[in-house]
């Protein structure tokens, strides 16, 4: 009985373990496709978003197979979606596009305090913003040009002194000599008539006819005369100079006038730290000190010859080899009624960082550029005269022949 009762229990438990079992492996297969199902729609769905939106900004400026990024500089719409062998944006066959900005030719220039002006304030501007100026033209004056002005008059005075010290001292040299000759005269005179006396009065001596006092008087009378023409000789020679040489008189007042010269060329020099003059021909750009103000570390103002506008574009580094001087560029700008046109006139020999950045936030801000500077035409230069510093964006049309 208890076999037969413990025979007959075993099919029931047998036959659960197996539906049991059955059960738990197809719940296994169930959720196991359910994930496989998951997983691919997923990858479905990743994959239609990375290709639909492959082409917007934030992809425009990831690195390339070979880790190079794109530069801000040749985002352009028509060119950014191809890339070069570099990995960078190859704009187009026929053109590559740059960021840049205008400026004059020669670019803008600073006008600072003159060398020497030390803590001298602007009193009074000559110019204003846009007017014309000429080299050499004043355009600012400071509060030191009065003391300056006056120091040039006293030089004019003290120059004016030494030229009448200097006609005295010829004057009184001229008189003093003929002096000097008229007493050599009187004095030989005198010595001529002071031998006549001495010899009258030693022949009478020896007579018996003279005293021996007498005799005496006479000997010093012919010393005396001796004496006096030897005075008069000297003040021949102290005002009458040797052959060649100026009489020291005259020449101490001549040396007397030059320093008096030398002290008005100080003076005049001086007079031009009391003013500021342009150096160049051109257009006032900017007033960045006004009358009142010590001129200020960025100068007084700035200059630029605006009547000759130029483009200077920031070239990729790997687009640069296809950029050669006389290449047609043209120039665009929302701020523009219509494109620029010139020509390449120089390319830089240094490479340098990116300094005019795309609008894009996401655009690469640590590009290596090549400078490139194009002439304007003078119709596109009357356009930009008054634009200096406007970021454009600029087309080199390079062609196939500069690959």
């Amino acid at each position: 009985m208890e076999t037969e009762t413990s025979l007959s229990a075993l099919p029931m438990p047998r036959a659960g373990l197996v539906e049991e079992a059955s059960f738990g492996q197809s719940r296994l297969s169930l959720q196991g496709f359910t994930i496989r199902v998951v997983v691919v729609l997923l990858i479905f769905v990743v994959g239609a978003f990375l290709g639909a939106y492959r082409g917007l900004p934030f992809f425009s400026g990831s690195p390339g197979i070979d880790g190079i990024t794109n530069p801000a500089a040749t985002l352009d719409p028509q060119s950014a979606s191809a890339t070069n062998n570099e990995g960078a944006s190859s704009q187009s066959e026929s053109s590559v596009v740059a960021l840049g900005r205008l400026q004059p030719k020669g670019k803008t220039i600073t006008v600072a305090s003159p060398s020497g002006a030390s803590d001298a304030r602007i009193a009074s501007l000559l110019l204003d913003e846009g007017d014309r100026v000429t080299t050499g033209q004043t355009v600012a004056e400071l509060d030191s040009l009065p003391s300056l002005q006056l120091a040039v008059a006293s030089a004019l005075v003290n120059i004016s002194a030494k030229e009448a010290a200097l006609a005295q001292a010829r004057a009184t040299v001229a008189v003093n000599l003929a002096e000097a000759k008229a007493s050599r005269d009187r004095a030989l005179a005198a010595v001529q008539l002071a031998r006549q006396a001495l010899e009258r009065e030693r022949s009478l001596s020896q007579g018996g006819a003279s005293s021996r006092s007498t005799l005496q008087s006479a000997e010093a009378s012919l010393a005396q005369s001796m004496s006096d023409l030897a005075k008069a000789d000297a003040s021949i020679v102290r005002y009458q100079s040797a052959a060649g040489t100026l009489q020291p008189d005259i020449a101490v007042a001549e040396r007397n006038l030059d320093l008096a010269k030398a002290e008005l060329a100080a003076a005049r020099d001086n007079l031009g730290k009391g003013v500021v003059i342009s150096p160049i021909s051109g257009t006032v750009i900017a007033i960045n000190s006004r009358p009142g103000e010590r001129p200020a570390s960025a100068g007084i103002m700035t200059l630029g010859d605006t009547g000759h506008m130029q483009v200077e574009l920031e070239v990729y580094q790997t687009d640069i080899r296809r950029i050669a001087t006389g290449q047609t560029v043209s120039i665009s700008s929302p701020a523009l009624s219509q494109d620029l046109e010139g020509s390449v006139t120089l390319i830089g020999h240094e490479v340098e960082q990116q300094t005019v950045l795309s609008a894009d936030p996401a655009a690469n801000t640590d590009a290596r550029v090549v400078r490139v500077t194009a002439d304007l035409d003078f119709r596109s230069s009357s356009l930009a005269a008054r634009l200096t510093g406007l970021e454009v964006v600029g087309r080199v049309a390079v062609g196939k022949d500069h690959e």
